[in-house]
């Protein structure tokens, strides 16, 4: 399990299923989980996601594409990270 803070002050956990959703799901991604939580502690762009406690993370040029999206669901204030896939654009 990883973990990180999100710009809020919350904490914000990556699991090994987590991961392993990111690697099978989506391998073009090649990075490494610091790059997936430091998009999370760091991002250059965060939107609300389209579910009631999801919140969407960017980071540019972290991996194959222009952006790098991770997707984290809150709940009682602390965030998981269910996935986390490359972006060409900014939606």
């Amino acid at each position: 399990m990883w973990l990180t803070i999100d710009p809020d002050g919350r904490r914000v956990d990556m699991h090994l299923r987590g991961w392993r959703h990111i690697v099978e799901a989506h391998p073009q991604l090649r990075v490494d989980p610091e790059t997936v939580l430091a998009a999370v502690s760091s991002p250059e762009h965060r939107t609300p996601g389209r579910e009631h406690g999801e919140e969407w993370f960017y980071a540019g040029r972290a991996g194959p594409s222009r952006w790098l999206k991770v997707v984290v669901h809150y709940e009682d204030n602390r965030g998981l990270i269910v996935t986390a896939f490359p972006r060409r654009s900014f939606p």
